[in-house]
């Protein structure tokens, strides 16, 4: 696999702008994990290990070192750690020396509920802080489950889906990255499963969720944020679940700085493009102008992506 990034999309792929949103979406078939695992690629690669970038309409600080968080939500660390390696991104390295720290929202997370001896733990005082009030206003019941929390080495683990607990468990995570002395950048990838897997009624709401992202990019440079937008999601709305979903990811996206989204093909499959990206400018319009391009993209069976304009 080739280490550099696709040419097209080296202005994209900078560093955004301090308390920049970048929303990324996908479809099944279309998925967003190979641009993702490049925005990891430009944000932990030494500057001076990169290509000269032409400075994109201001998109970012392009010689700005940070330290990245990843939240996961659909895909374990492993995934993402076999991922990086091929694009010379050792992240087990770059956690030790406190550039990148992981957070499993996969492997545990409706474990919590239940303590060592199966009781399930007794309701914690409402909490203040990221989730906690909103939810003692909805009259929600708010528990702090034990058990989540950090493994060291920057791993960290959400073993419970109660807004309250997942807030906890994401500032800290912010918190102990950040004090090694780098700003943070925060990639979460698939929030929205936990909407779909903990919303319902009396359940997580979108409300709460961005309540809680938006405490979080208050002390982090910049997020970027990946969801499904698959047209039964985005265009049925016949169930509250399905309301919920669309109302969260239009509102992230008319809080996002850029928006960038997969989707197949109009005509079906073809052996050499895999999908087609729109890049386009979010409801933030208060940073630099987005140039807005569509691209289409192949993604190799070496996991090799190349990027480029229709007809060449």
């Amino acid at each position: 696999m080739s280490r550099t990034l696709p040419h097209h999309l080296e202005p994209y792929l900078a560093l955004p702008d301090e308390a920049a949103l970048v929303v990324l979406t996908g479809i099944l078939g279309a998925s967003t994990n190979w641009l993702v695992l490049r925005y990891l690629y430009s944000f932990l690669k030494a500057p001076a290990t990169l290509p000269a970038r032409q400075q994109p309409t201001g998109l970012g600080e392009k010689d700005k070192e940070v330290s990245v968080l990843l939240v996961s939500f659909l895909r374990d660390f492993n995934f993402w750690k076999e991922g990086a390696g091929r694009l010379g991104v050792d992240l087990e390295g770059l956690s030790r020396r406190g550039r990148f720290g992981f957070v499993d929202g996969l492997g545990r997370l409706f474990l919590g509920g239940v303590n060592g001896e199966g009781a399930a733990p007794a309701p914690a005082p409402v909490q203040r802080g990221v989730g906690g009030g909103l939810l003692a206003q909805r009259g929600l019941p708010v528990r702090a489950a034990p058990g989540g929390g950090s493994a060291g080495g920057g791993r960290w683990t959400i073993t419970n889906p109660a807004v309250i607990e997942v807030g906890r468990v994401l500032r800290m995570a912010v918190d102990e990255l950040a004090a090694k002395g780098r700003e943070v950048v925060l990639v979460v990838d698939q929030l929205d499963f936990l909407l779909a897997a903990a919303g319902g009624e009396g359940g997580i709401v979108g409300v709460e969720l961005r309540e809680v992202l938006l405490e979080l990019r208050e002390n982090t440079h910049a997020a970027v944020i990946t969801l499904s937008a698959d047209e039964p999601l985005i265009n049925a709305q016949t169930t509250g679940l399905e309301k919920e979903h669309v109302s969260f990811v239009m509102s992230l996206a008319h809080e996002a700085q850029t928006v960038v989204s997969l989707r197949l093909l109009d005509t079906g499959t073809a052996k050499d493009v895999s999908g087609v990206m729109r890049i386009t400018s979010g409801g933030d319009d208060s940073g630099a102008l987005v140039e807005e391009r569509e691209l289409l993209y192949h993604v190799g069976g070496d996991a090799g992506v190349r990027v480029f304009e229709r007809g060449q």
